[in-house]
């Protein structure tokens, strides 16, 4: 299979996240026929849409992958589940959430499998670190990704490195 060059958001907020991140950027390094070519600074921000928890530290690794999107999901959620990761509820606290963003230009809506990722157009703490890395990146379906974050209200999301 050809290479492609794929986005991944990483973030949590249980245990050390700031370790669990940088930590979590190893791990993926380690992915079969997969290969890290840059990770963004971490940032620090408020969950959205659930209770009362700690900050989350997000991140965003671009990655040249032989993998298939559905092969390489396997080991997002494979690499999840070392870090302790557990599903009891949408938008749980999490010791680590490692999301498929991009998976080149490719438009994916599968079961279990949905990229480019549902709600990053959204999410402030996803675009302005893909930013940080790819500042002409566009999402497949929505546009450049600089015009879908000015379109953001402006929630706290600092860079903390």
């Amino acid at each position: 299979m050809p290479s492609v060059k794929a986005f991944v958001g990483l973030g949590a907020n249980l245990g050390e996240p700031e370790g669990q991140v940088r930590r979590a950027l190893a791990a993926i390094e380690a992915i079969r026929a997969t290969r890290l070519l840059a990770a963004s600074s971490l940032y620090r921000s408020a969950p959205v849409g659930v209770g009362e928890q700690p900050d989350f530290i997000n991140a965003v690794a671009a990655i040249e992958t032989r993998l298939s999107a559905r092969a390489l999901l396997d080991e997002l959620l494979a690499t999840e589940a070392r870090f302790g990761r557990r599903r009891e509820s949408p938008g749980a606290p999490r010791t680590l959430d490692l999301d498929l963003l991009l998976y080149g230009e490719a438009q994916i809506d599968a079961p279990g499998l949905t990229v480019p990722h549902p709600r990053m157009h959204e999410r402030a703490f996803v675009l302005k670190p893909l930013l940080e890395i790819a500042p002409k990146a566009t999402i497949p379906g929505r546009g450049a990704a600089q015009a879908l974050l000015e379109r953001q209200p402006d929630p706290a999301v600092l860079r903390i490195d």
